[in-house]
């Protein structure tokens, strides 16, 4: 693993040194480390953004690559850090939910506390775990260190909400979890979710959203709909969206993220 992927992912920007702190302490614990940046502009303190920006982007990694996400505003707490193995990857982040969304889709393992002080750096600060704790811990791993040697296994990590929808009488309760650039609504609802009700391109679908009912068509891209109508499909990193071909989703549900959202199939 000497020369594994570590990604980084936080709310830090670009503009002061904090991820070329985090980068500068992996490469002196392993200099093989190859460092790929997934985002660093994610909304200060937005947890969810950073789990669903983190969820798109991990899957397309090499088997074995260590995630490192940093969107912590309970830094300092009793808030735990944590190492996730799935079968996939690896993820080092805080115990908030911002790495759930993303584990819960690959399947969870294990999960570890970090509390091995031989693997942080020697002087902890209170207000920069991404630099002192979760670095280091990526660095060691990449390395080879086994996940067990960083500390307890739990099971009672955070699940937050928006990490997992519920199935209720064939319908999907869910939330949403972003609002693009483009007024998309990305929802945490899969498509593998969509297909346990028989959801399929074509289908209509009875969308709740802000506690009001829509009757949407599934379909399979925004061009299946009129232009500035409603459609509902599968994007591309295989969330539920509700969209307006060439329109605003957002402003014409009044949607946000937060908000929650049903879905079933028109009886």
């Amino acid at each position: 693993m000497t020369a594994a992927i570590i990604t980084l992912l936080s709310d830090f920007g670009l503009k002061d040194p904090y991820v070329a702190e985090m980068k500068a302490v992996i490469l002196t614990i392993n200099p093989e480390a190859r460092i790929v940046d997934i985002s660093h502009s994610i909304e200060k303190f937005d947890i969810r953004m950073g789990a669903f920006v983190l969820a798109s982007a991990a899957r397309y990694f090499p088997k074995g690559t260590v995630h490192v996400a940093v969107v912590d505003p309970g830094v300092g707490t009793k808030r735990r850090a944590l190492l996730v193995e799935t079968e996939d990857a690896f993820y080092i982040g805080p115990d908030n939910g911002l790495l759930m969304l993303a584990v819960k889709r690959e399947g969870i393992r294990r999960a570890y506390m970090i509390t091995n002080t031989k693997l942080m750096l020697p002087q902890v600060s209170s207000t920069f775990h991404g630099r002192d704790v979760f670095a280091p811990a990526a660095a060691h791993l990449a390395k080879g260190t086994p996940p067990a040697k960083f500390g307890q296994e739990i099971g009672d990590y955070l699940t937050p909400a928006f990490s997992k929808p519920a199935l209720k009488n064939e319908t999907w309760q869910g939330e949403i979890v972003q609002v693009d650039d483009f007024g998309n609504i990305i929802t945490n609802i899969t498509s593998r979710d969509l297909q346990k009700i028989g959801a399929k391109p074509g289908s209509l679908l009875s969308i709740r959203l802000r506690n009001k009912p829509w009757d949407i068509r599934f379909c399979r891209t925004y061009g299946d709909a009129v232009a500035k109508n409603s459609v509902a499909l599968v994007g591309s990193h295989g969330f539920l969206e509700i969209a307006v071909n060439q329109g605003n989703a957002s402003e014409r549900f009044e949607a946000k993220a937060g908000d929650t959202v049903t879905v079933s199939l028109k009886s």
